[in-house]
């Protein structure tokens, strides 16, 4: 059961700016009863994007001009509060494939990683910038190469950074720590068979 590679990610952007954007924020507590992680699609930022009554408060996400985003440009901190890996499940499961924020909660991070949503890290001015251009030109087609390390498009290019084990995790296909113990049946015999038995006692 290999894992696909995660090398780049190509398309339009969203701008979710604002420092300490915690999981709450991405996906409210209500929606953790679900019994699958695809329920979750199209619940991110929920009580950001909408009023008690279901109307829009006009978030960036449901902004027409950036429909079909698959990037999300954040703040600092993104993705701070409780460990609830519902919160990167709620991105991806809407659709986003890459994340781009001035730095990351680590926690985040590596429930993020684990599900195959790379998380990369821009510089404030690089990332104002970035934003700046996808307000203005909001069709703009923009690439997070985790190989070279850039997040580009046509008119402008920029370094980003990124954890190197996780990293090449995605890039080696080896993100998702579950499949990889399934794709090792031997090596996972052999290391049970040398563990010592459990006392009874």
């Amino acid at each position: 059961m290999p894992l696909n590679t995660i090398i780049t990610i190509t398309g339009k952007a969203v701008p979710v700016p604002g420092a300490d954007m915690d999981t709450d924020r991405i996906i409210p507590s209500r929606f953790l009863k679900c019994i699958t992680f695809d329920e979750l699609a199209g619940t991110m930022f929920y009580d950001e994007r909408f009023n008690t009554d279901g109307s829009t408060k006009h978030h960036p996400i449901d902004d027409p001009a950036h429909a079909g985003a698959c990037i999300i440009f954040g703040g600092e901190n993104f993705g701070c509060g409780s460990s609830r890996e519902h919160a990167p499940q709620a991105i991806k499961r809407s659709g986003i494939q890459a994340i781009v924020a001035e730095s990351f909660a680590e926690i985040f991070i590596g429930n993020s990683s684990g599900i195959g949503l790379p998380c990369v890290c821009a510089a404030h001015t690089d990332l104002e910038a970035a934003i700046e251009l996808t307000r203005r030109e909001p069709d703009t087609q923009w690439t997070v190469n985790l190989e070279n390390l850039t997040l580009s498009c046509a008119k402008a290019s920029y370094p980003i950074t990124m954890q190197a084990n996780f990293r090449e995790a995605l890039i080696r296909g080896r993100w998702d720590a579950v499949v990889e113990l399934m794709n090792a049946p031997e090596t996972v015999a052999k290391l049970a068979a040398s563990l010592p038995a459990p006392s009874l006692s």
